[in-house]
């Protein structure tokens, strides 16, 4: 109760999403890295398939979800779960959108761009902004959530595109992406661009960097991986993630009061 007072004093309450640092975008990389060697060991190693695959981890994020928005603080486990389980089902849902419909990489990427875009476009028009440090609310967090899962499934698609059907490779779509995301980053710290969207552009790339990575660590090398373990790589990707997570400062964000 003192320390949520001594927020209003300075005219700051906290959400429940961490605050925007260094920190944050290396764990968020390794989460995104996870959900695609965790996906790809779900629907290919165990060869349950995409449909299947994105109905299990549908109902961990549902459930995950549900207990991060009931919540009434900010826990830093819980809130990264929560991203972990939006990069596997994003995963094995683009998957199935660009293999199983055979729409292509191409075809899902234009399809999930386009349902990105829209979330972001009914959150604004419904709250006046999508910026993170607004989210007060459970319609603002119900909007931040599915933006998110729409982002991370398009990140998938999009890496599967620039590694597959450009001829560049996992390690150069993952070259080309941490080139946009360097990018970003200088228009960060040298521009006056809006921050917030420079946060959902950083955001959205950072899911096809990690996924090009999780494709390069574990695809076999005749496809140009290292043909890791996909069970080995996700175990070690998850010791790193729990790991930062410990040891890395993890506090909530601000709005204004």
């Amino acid at each position: 109760m003192q320390l949520y007072r001594e927020e209003e004093l300075h005219g700051e309450t906290s959400t429940k999403v961490p605050e925007v640092t260094l920190g944050f975008w290396i764990v968020k990389i390794l989460a995104t890295t996870l959900g695609e060697t965790g996906g790809d060991a779900v629907t290919m190693s165990m060869n349950l398939g995409y449909l299947l695959g994105t109905a299990i981890f549908a109902a961990i994020f549902a459930a995950a979800v549900f207990a991060q928005m009931t919540s009434r603080r900010f826990h830093p486990a819980l809130y990264w779960m929560v991203i972990v389980a939006t990069t596997t089902v994003g995963t094995t849902l683009a998957d199935f959108v660009d293999r199983s419909l055979g729409i292509g990489y191409l075809g899902g990427s234009s399809l999930l761009a386009a349902l990105l875009a829209a979330s972001l476009a009914i959150w604004y028009r419904t709250t006046g902004t999508v910026s993170i440090a607004s989210i007060s609310s459970r319609k603002a967090e119900a909007f931040y959530w599915v933006t998110i899962m729409f982002s991370q499934t398009l990140g998938t698609a999009l890496g599967d595109w620039m590694a597959d059907s450009t001829g560049l490779g996992y390690r150069g779509g993952a070259l080309i992406f941490a080139v946009g995301l360097a990018i970003a980053a200088g228009g960060y710290f040298w521009t006056n661009i809006s921050r917030t969207a420079l946060f959902w552009i950083a955001f959205v790339l950072t899911r096809p960097l990690g996924a090009t990575v999780g494709d390069f660590l574990d695809k076999p090398l005749a496809n140009g991986g290292l043909a890791f373990s996909r069970y080995a790589a996700s175990a070690a990707l998850a010791v790193a993630i729990v790991a930062l997570i410990s040891l890395l400062p993890q506090r909530a964000g601000r709005h204004p009061a």
